[in-house]
């Protein structure tokens, strides 16, 4: 198991890959600083096709570069998930007896029946979600708003409490990957392309139409305030403890209980390792895979909008379906080879060159923005978020609070399930506490900057009437994607800045695809088999059939409404694994020391003195106190 050189197609794509990527990338930038003289020669969606295989190229070229240390790296891993290779006629042989017929049968063929039903009779199906989603937003909302600050206040146990101290994989276990790498792909597989989606335009919506909780007129320089500080609290402390409270428990009974690396891992505690094949267990992998492939299904159409939003914004290039089903067979080709190559390479590399180019679109837009207004309104929104946490995190009831709160927390469980796996798997060799300071405070630290940042400007070039962005959202039917645009045209260097866009829209939305084609490739899979390439291709390929049906069938909300309600079961069983790991912490002899003690102690062992010495404080009850 494991990825061990390359196989014969990866190098055929190495050498055909470089003279693609640079030849439509000449093509690209020239596109984009001289329109005029290129324009005679590249016109409509040859736009489209150049551009993809510019960005696509690139980021598929560097999934297929060999490594020498792959079985090395590999080690640190959990071995589910790491690929197994097989020969063609071993694959098509082994397919059927190698998959669960309920965690892959049933999703697989409940998709393929939404769709039917979608194309027979629209109406219907898409009234009856819309009911179901009313009464689950409406009735359910306070079960959503308790166990998302339930899930924030559970963080803050493992971040103080004796838990935290506990290293997955025992003592002299050792990581698979440095922290920076390790952080990276967290941070780019749970975040999807939502940031670069909704970074210009979930500010502009709330300062136009003010949350309730802020008693302000909408558009005035109150309401700029009040949307930053909405924006913040919806993407962030709260929106990634529920990735914690479901990866975190899978991560102990996997690493401490020898539990198979599954979602259903997380009831251990009740029906034991040895009855985790039951199908309660099989239930709650076959929701999660579902979960994950509506969700990814439908980011990749929202993304593609957004992209083929920006091919038209900077060529006029109309798109149509063709376009679109262009973008998502391009894109399922990238993320497709890129989870087949494994972690350590596809995953891990296209993870970095993400967050590199994240990193530098931020700079690059803080050397631009009006540097004032975005210092002195995040300052203001991070305070006024900070105040206003608990009261927002409590308030319950109206229209607003279901369509965006509760639907927001819904959403990020429903996402749960596929990032917390995928961090359960990465976190062998960590401490507990390490692990929740990276999923809980890094991860929502650089979410708030950047929407502190794009949000900030947004609201600065609406509110000084530089650009009627919201004006531009309406006239094209109220859609998101469209919101970046006018803003970047507003900035100098607003080619580059639109350039370098369109390339984290592709990063973004590859990094998540390809991790969930693993995660969802692990749960179609027998127990304790790893997934073979056949199911990496089957998986990948179906989550791009499924984004184009939704395109074809325009029933992207249908479905993100029907994946979305996928969170209040895993809302529930949020509150399970809680339970259960505090229970068999408990049972393995675990001891809770209250936080002024565990404070004393950490300044005791680094020879501060601040509070009188307790002599009942032993080493035993302190726990080994080194950093990873």
């Amino acid at each position: 198991m494991g990825m061990h050189g390359t196989s014969t197609a990866e190098r055929v794509l190495q050498k055909i890959l470089v003279p693609i990527c640079v030849g439509s990338g000449a093509i690209v930038v020239a596109g984009f600083f001289f329109p005029d003289i290129v324009g005679e020669v590249v016109s409509g969606q040859g736009w489209l096709v150049i551009s993809l295989l510019f960005f696509g190229g690139g980021l598929t070229y560097m999934a297929v570069l060999p490594s020498k240390d792959d079985t090395e790296q590999s080690s640190g891993m959990h071995y589910l998930i790491r690929i197994r290779r097989m020969g063609a006629l071993d694959t098509i042989r082994d397919f059927v007896t190698r998959h669960d017929p309920i965690t892959f049968g049933i999703p697989v063929a409940g998709l393929v029946v939404f769709f039917f039903l979608q194309l027979l009779a629209p109406g219907p199906t898409t009234g009856a979600v819309e009911t179901v989603q009313t009464v689950v937003m409406h009735r359910f909302g306070p079960l959503f708003v308790g166990v998302m600050l339930l899930s924030v206040l559970f963080c803050l146990y493992l971040l103080f409490g004796s838990l935290g101290d506990v290293r997955l994989g025992g003592p002299d276990a050792e990581p698979a990957y440095s922290y920076s790498v390790y952080f990276t792909m967290f941070f780019t597989a749970g975040i999807a392309a939502g940031i670069v989606f909704w970074g210009p335009a979930a500010g502009l919506f709330h300062y136009g139409t003010v949350p309730p909780f802020f008693d302000v007129a909408p558009q005035s320089d109150a309401a700029v305030g009040a949307a930053l500080t909405t924006t913040l609290f919806h993407w962030g402390f709260s929106a990634w403890s529920a990735y914690i409270v479901i990866g975190v428990p899978i991560a102990y009974f996997v690493y401490q209980r020898g539990a198979p690396l599954r979602v259903s891992a997380l009831l251990t505690p009740f029906l034991g390792v040895d009855g985790l094949d039951s199908y309660w267990c099989r239930f709650v992998d076959m929701l999660a895979v579902f979960a994950t492939v509506g969700g990814i299904a439908t980011s990749v159409s929202l993304v593609g909008q957004q992209f083929l939003t920006g091919i038209n914004y900077q060529w006029g290039v109309p798109f149509d379906s063709v376009g679109s089903v262009l973008f998502v067979a391009g894109l399922t080709l990238i993320f497709v080879i890129s989870a087949q190559s494994g972690v350590h390479r596809g995953i891990r590399r296209l993870s970095v060159v993400n967050i590199l180019l994240f990193v530098l679109f931020g700079v690059l837009l803080l050397a631009l923005v009006p540097r004032s207004f975005v210092a002195r309104e995040g300052t203001a929104a991070l305070g006024s978020y900070v105040v206003n946490f608990v009261p927002m995190s409590l308030t319950l009831g109206g229209d607003w609070i279901a369509t965006w709160t509760v639907f927001n927390w819904s959403w990020w469980f429903s996402w749960a399930p596929f990032a917390g796996l995928f961090l359960a798997a990465l976190s062998r060799g960590r401490k507990i506490r390490t692990v929740v300071f990276t999923g809980f405070v890094a991860t929502a630290a650089a979410t708030m900057v950047w929407f502190i940042l794009m949000g900030a400007t947004s609201l600065y070039v609406q509110h000084r009437g530089i650009a009627d962005v919201l004006g531009v959202i309406d006239a094209a039917g109220g859609s998101e994607a469209v919101a970046g645009y006018p803003v970047f045209d507003a900035l100098p260097l607003s080619e580059l800045l639109i350039f370098l866009f369109l390339g984290l829209i592709i990063a973004f939305i590859a990094t998540s695809a390809d991790t969930s084609t693993l995660v969802v490739s692990i749960l179609a899979s027998r127990q304790r088999l790893a997934p073979t390439t056949g199911t990496i291709v089957f998986m990948g390929v179906f989550q791009g059939i499924v984004a184009v049906g939704v395109l074809v069938t325009g029933s992207s909300e249908v479905l993100q409404t029907a994946a979305v309600l996928t969170g209040g079961p895993f809302a529930v069983i949020a509150l399970v694994a809680v339970g259960g790991l505090l229970k068999a912490f408990r049972g393995e002899g675990g001891e809770y020391l209250p936080l002024h003690d565990r404070v004393q102690a950490l300044l005791d062992e680094r020879g501060v003195t601040l509070f009188p010495e307790r002599p009942d404080l032993t080493e035993e009850k302190l726990g080994d106190e080194k950093g990873d």
